[in-house]
C-alpha cells in the first residue's frame, strides 16, 4: 500500500468518526461557541466575560441622567478532560479486512461505544456536580405520569420566576421516564401534559450516561473508560439527624442503611461520599454551560512510520471542558434518583 492512499484514507477515516460522534452523542447540543472565550493565563484556562450593569434611576429635567456603572470581568475556568487511547492492527489483518473497512469500522465502534457515552456521561456528572447547583433527590421507580408531571411544572415555574430563557430550556430524561410520559399521553389525550412545551428540546439519555458523578478509568491494569463513581464510606460529621439523609450502619465490611436514624447514634453512622446517583432528569439553559473540545487529535500511522511494528496504529486524543457559567447557575435543575448501597 502506498503512502498517497495511506494519506487519502487518513482523510475519509476523520470525517467518518467525526460524523459518527454527532449522532452517538446527546450532549452535542450543549456545545458553546469559542468565540466567547479568550486565552486565559496558561494553555490549561480560558476566560469568559462577565458583565453586570447597573438598573434605571430617575430622569430629572434640571439634573438629567443619573450615573450607572458597569463591571466587566473575567470569569477564569480549566480545561478539566484529557482523554485518550492508541490501538493497533496488524497489516495482514487490516490487509484480510480491508484496510478502509478495517479501520473505518474500528474508528465507528471506538466513537459509537466509547468516545460519545463518556463524553456524554462526563457532561452530565460535571453539570449534576457543580457547586451551587440545586438538585433534589427523588425516587419515580414506582411513579404516576401525573407525579412526573407536576415536579417538572414547579422546576419550570421556578425558572420562569427566575427569568430563565425559555428558547433554549432543554429537558434532558432518562427513555424510562420519558416512556411513562409519552404513555401517558396516548392514553389520556385529554389531560394536560403542556409543561413539556416548556422546553425548546427533550433529549432522551441512557442511564448509564447519566449520573451525578463518574469516575475517568486511567487505562492501568487493562481499566478502560468510564464507571458510575463509587464513593466511599467516612463517618458522618452531622450533630443532628439530617431529614431525607440516608446514613449507614456498618458491620464487619458491609454497610447498611440505617432504617430509622437515632441522634443517639450518631456518631457511629457512615455516610455514602461522592457516589453518583442515577439522574431522573435535568433541566439545563443552553447559555448556562461551557462546553467545547479546544484539541481533537485523530490519526492512522501506515506499518511504514512504525519501526518496532508491522502494524497500523491508530491514535486519538480529545481535550476540552465542560463548565458552568457562575452567575447562570439557575439556568439548571437535577433530579436524582436515591443512592443504593
Amino acid at each position: 500500500m502506498t503512502m498517497a492512499n495511506s494519506i487519502a484514507f487518513v482523510r475519509n477515516y476523520t470525517s467518518v468518526i467525526d460524523e459518527v460522534y454527532q449522532r452517538a452523542a446527546v450532549s452535542g447540543c450543549l456545545n458553546s461557541p469559542r468565540r466567547m472565550a479568550r486565552a486565559g493565563r496558561n494553555a490549561r484556562e480560558i476566560m469568559i466575560p462577565k458583565i453586570e450593569v447597573t438598573g434605571l434611576g430617575d430622569y430629572t429635567r434640571n439634573v438629567g441622567y443619573k450615573t450607572g456603572s458597569i463591571t466587566y470581568e473575567f470569569e477564569t475556568k480549566t480545561f478539566n478532560y484529557d482523554r485518550g487511547i492508541r490501538l493497533l492492527a496488524d497489516v495482514m489483518d487490516v490487509e484480510e479486512a480491508g484496510v478502509l473497512d478495517c479501520f473505518v469500522e474500528a474508528g465507528s465502534e471506538l466513537q459509537r461505544v466509547q468516545v460519545a457515552p463518556e463524553a456524554d456521561a462526563f457532561t452530565f456528572a460535571e453539570i449534576a456536580g457543580h457547586e451551587g447547583v440545586e438538585s433534589s433527590e427523588m425516587d419515580y421507580s414506582d411513579a404516576e405520569a401525573e407525579d412526573i408531571l407536576a415536579d417538572l411544572r414547579g422546576v419550570t415555574s421556578e425558572m420562569d420566576e427566575l427569568q430563565v430563557s425559555t428558547g433554549s430550556r432543554i429537558l434532558f430524561i432518562t427513555p424510562t421516564l420519558k416512556g411513562v410520559l409519552d404513555d401517558f399521553s396516548q392514553a389520556n389525550p385529554a389531560r394536560s401534559n403542556r409543561v413539556l412545551t416548556r422546553f425548546s428540546r427533550i433529549v432522551e439519555v441512557p442511564q448509564v450516561r447519566f449520573y451525578t458523578a463518574i469516575d475517568l478509568l486511567s487505562g492501568e491494569e487493562d481499566r478502560f473508560g468510564y464507571r458510575r463513581a463509587v464513593g466511599e464510606y467516612v463517618l458522618t460529621e452531622d450533630d443532628a439527624v439530617a431529614s431525607g439523609k440516608t446514613y449507614y450502619t456498618k458491620s464487619g465490611e458491609t454497610y447498611t442503611p440505617a432504617s430509622s436514624p437515632a441522634s443517639g447514634s450518631l456518631s457511629t453512622y457512615y455516610e455514602l461520599v461522592g457516589a453518583g446517583a442515577p439522574i431522573n432528569y435535568m433541566v439545563v439553559e443552553r447559555s448556562a454551560v461551557i462546553k467545547f473540545d479546544k484539541h481533537v487529535a485523530s490519526r492512522v500511522f501506515s506499518p511504514d512510520e512504525l519501526e518496532a511494528l508491522d502494524s497500523y496504529m491508530m491514535k486519538y486524543r480529545k481535550y476540552g471542558i465542560v463548565e458552568l457559567l457562575d452567575n447562570k447557575l439557575d439556568g439548571v435543575r437535577v433530579s436524582r434518583a436515591p443512592l443504593t448501597a
